[in-house]
């Protein structure tokens, strides 16, 4: 499974601000833009389609921006991707349907099916707190110095 850059950065940007899981503060694309090197006007996208998709909530003025619209422990990766994604979640298109439908309900209940069923479930799994338990993991495992 590939996942296109609006998914990648959907992820981190999220991921990110369930690092700074503030109750109270919003968190400005700018921010987010700086901290991760990612487009501004890119991130205005995809945070347009995320607060769409009920992931987070905003406030527009000086003291705006953006913040997870829930725990990060409730938010799963599946949230978070079908919010910015619909097409990964589309169910596979009909291929020989009107010459071989027997193959076709072969390879749709054999393959396809269980494949969309196995990735859900995976997504499902997998919360925005995982996922900064897991990078924090790999923080301080890079932050370590060994002296001789």
């Amino acid at each position: 499974m590939r996942l296109s850059a609006k998914s990648r950065y959907a992820l981190a940007a999220t991921i990110h601000m369930a690092q700074l899981n503030n109750k109270n503060d919003y968190i400005t694309l700018i921010s987010i833009s700086e901290k991760l090197n990612i487009s501004k006007i890119y991130l205005e996208q995809v945070f347009s389609l995320l607060k769409r998709g009920g992931i987070v909530t905003s406030i527009k003025g000086s003291q705006g921006g953006y913040q997870l619209s829930g725990e990060p422990q409730h938010i799963t990766v599946y949230d978070i991707l079908s919010a910015v994604e619909t097409s990964l979640f589309e169910t596979t298109e009909e291929t020989i349907k009107d010459t071989a439908p027997e193959m076709e309900e072969a390879m749709k209940a054999s393959i396809y099916d269980s494949l969309d069923s196995v990735i859900r479930e995976t997504l499902q799994k997998v919360t925005l707190y995982d996922l900064v338990s897991e990078s924090e993991k790999y923080k301080s495992e890079q932050g370590l110095m060994f002296f001789i």
